[in-house]
């Protein structure tokens, strides 16, 4: 059975106000039943391990998804969020893909965290894919630091300046995730309209830019992987 790893920010501290963030819940559960409903095992992680925070805003009315509701009953699934598995302990070779969703947290944690690079060039260079959304690309550019060079020429989506503005957090981040992806030479495309769903592939990279677009993501990388899995039945 295929296995996906999911990593999830444990940040959940802005700056300049007292609003708190973390994990977007429509970001995890939304590509966590695409996944599971596809017949794929899921593992959660993070940096720190055991339950990640999640962005109160999140849990708002206007932003519940079927999926959140789907979430809110089931147990194991809560379960697994409650106790996920500490970066440094995970080992790609145990997983066929990763996905790292959003929520502001990533730009803190994820995108400064040593594991988290390593791991993404790991799956690369092993010909399985790495998929994030809205602000989990954040978590390439420790990729980049990793290997400098990395992001130059990859076509991404991810978060954009426009939509950061329009939720009014741009003033409690360190810097604008759209921004730094573009100065480490990532080329950033995204929806003509904010907050419409936007999905890239970029040989095994594969990036949404919001929320609408965690579903669509994961649903990129399931077919990434099935196409993996028929080309190796046929080399076979």
């Amino acid at each position: 059975m295929k296995k996906i790893l999911m990593v999830l920010t444990s940040h959940s501290g802005m700056e300049n106000t007292e609003n708190k963030t973390g994990v977007w819940l429509g970001e995890f559960t939304d590509p966590y039943y695409e996944f599971i409903d596809a017949g794929f095992t899921v593992s959660l992680a993070s940096p720190k391990g055991g339950r990640p925070p999640i962005d109160p805003m999140s849990e708002l009315t206007e932003h519940i998804t079927g999926s959140n509701r789907r979430f809110l009953d089931d147990e194991l699934a809560k379960e697994a969020f409650s106790h996920t598995t500490a970066l440094n302990q995970i080992h790609s070779t145990d997983y066929n893909a990763v996905f790292y969703p959003g929520g502001h947290g990533p730009i803190w944690d994820l995108a400064f965290d040593n594991n988290s690079g390593i791991l993404i060039h790991d799956f690369l260079d092993a010909g399985k894919p790495v998929a994030a959304v809205c602000h989990g690309p954040a978590a390439l550019i420790n990729a980049e630091k990793q290997r400098p060079g990395f992001l130059k020429g990859k076509t991404i989506s991810a978060f954009s300046n426009t939509e950061e503005t329009m939720v009014g957090r741009s003033g409690n981040m360190p810097y604008l995730l759209q921004t730094r992806l573009e100065e480490l030479g990532a080329k950033l495309k995204t929806a003509l309209v904010p907050f419409l769903s936007h999905v890239e592939t970029d040989g095994l990279l594969i990036t949404g830019q919001n929320p609408l677009s965690a579903g669509p993501t994961a649903k990129a990388l399931i077919e990434l992987l099935e196409k993996q899995a028929v080309s190796s039945s046929r080399s076979a």
